[in-house]
């Protein structure tokens, strides 16, 4: 595949010496999405709070039906939330003029899950990678536009570009048109790329390509992605050093780093999508449909959410007055955010049965080089009563 362009990240270089972390990309803070339905208003977004960072990568996973899609667009602009804030590098959507909001539509970039509703059927590819650059003032004249829109088929093996370049929509394949929506969103030099599905409609060779040019792009030119996908072994694939946030029914229920959240998955939603994934180990594969059996398979409508906990109907570790009572908040634990009842109470209970030395009345810690009494029992700082 051809290499990726060159870019002096936007963000510039930290000062020497700085050890806070970078500000984000792109951060959401309560955001909400209400459409209004002939049954009445329907929250398919409820209070999200994420952050992609710069060459960090957020994967968005869960059923379709979740609110994945309508927190991309609400977060790309294409949306106005009904509620909560988006901004881009500290500025608001809401409170930029026309000039930032410019350069917000050329840093940020969306890649559509249907390549056929994506893409013009009255235009050329050529015509549909040219037109942000010329909008733009990004080349001139015809000749240069040309030779840009053949440097992005290639990025994207399209190859030979001029086999494609002076074709319609309508005589690519489905794959090829999705590399086609994909090359449009790259034309642009983006620091983020919201990707919807990006690679659903790719084989799997071009799949593997295609998530490893984008991967370049993120290490080399510091691009942050936010990756909607159902593909578990898609987002461990390409967000190991990300992070991923589980969505159900509008709001995240679980999110952390991607090799805790699928190493060691928390919220019960986590472990069924986890167990669903297919595993060609038969033993395996039988352990993980016993752990986590759902008691349902229906989602509960959004216009009639049920008390409490949206996932109860189908929870395994359904408790009830505890699951059905209030509405469980996401609660930070490690490096963590989970929303669960039954996972707060249980680690609120392993907290209360450690105790320290400095909890204990009389007791002592042990000097530098001197033995403690019963090596079985205070064989550290702290033990379970």
């Amino acid at each position: 595949m051809s290499e990726v362009p060159t870019r002096r990240p936007a963000h510039g270089p930290e000062p020497e010496g700085a050890s806070r972390p970078p500000a984000p990309l792109l951060k959401l803070s309560g955001l909400e999405q209400v459409f209004d339905t002939k049954k009445g208003p329907v929250a398919a977004v409820g209070g999200v709070d994420l952050e992609v960072k710069p060459g960090k990568v957020l994967c968005l996973v869960g059923e379709s039906g979740c609110g994945k899609t309508t927190t991309a667009r609400a977060a790309a602009g294409i949306t106005r939330p009904t509620g909560g804030s988006v901004e881009f590098r500290g500025r608001a959507l809401d409170a930029m003029n026309a000039a930032e909001r410019a350069r917000f539509r050329r840093a940020v970039q969306y890649i559509h899950q249907d390549p056929y509703a994506a893409l013009n059927p009255t235009r050329t590819v050529y015509s549909t990678l040219t037109a942000g650059l010329k909008r733009h003032g990004l080349v001139k004249g015809k000749a240069e536009a040309r030779a840009k829109a053949a440097e992005l088929l290639r990025l994207v093996d399209l190859t030979p570009p001029e086999s494609y370049l002076d074709a319609y929509p309508h005589q690519l394949s489905g794959g090829q048109r999705q590399r086609v929506n994909v090359a449009r969103s790259l034309a642009m030099d983006p620091e983020l790329l919201i990707c919807d599905e990006s690679t659903s409609m790719l084989d799997v060779s071009i799949r593997v390509s295609l998530l490893n040019t984008l991967g370049r792009l993120r290490d080399e030119l510091d691009v942050g992605f936010l990756f909607i996908t159902h593909d578990l072994a898609v987002a461990k694939y390409f967000a190991w050093d990300g992070e991923i946030a589980v969505m159900y029914l509008g709001k995240v229920v679980e999110h952390g780093p991607t090799p805790e959240v699928i190493g060691n998955p928390q919220h019960p939603y986590t472990k069924a999508l986890i167990g669903a994934v297919c595993e060609p180990d038969p033993d395996l594969a039988r352990a993980n449909r016993s752990a986590e059996q759902l008691r349902s398979a229906e989602i509960p409508s959004l216009h009639d959410l049920p008390a409490g906990c949206a996932f109860h109907p189908r929870c395994p570790a359904f408790e009830p007055g505890l699951c059905d009572g209030a509405e469980p908040s996401l609660q930070v634990a490690s490096r963590r955010r989970v929303s669960c009842h039954v996972v707060d109470r249980d680690r609120e209970r392993a907290e209360d049965r450690t105790v320290t030395f400095e909890a204990v009345p009389g007791s002592r810690r042990p000097a530098s080089g001197e033995t403690a009494e019963d090596p079985q029992t205070l064989r550290g700082a702290a033990w379970s009563a």
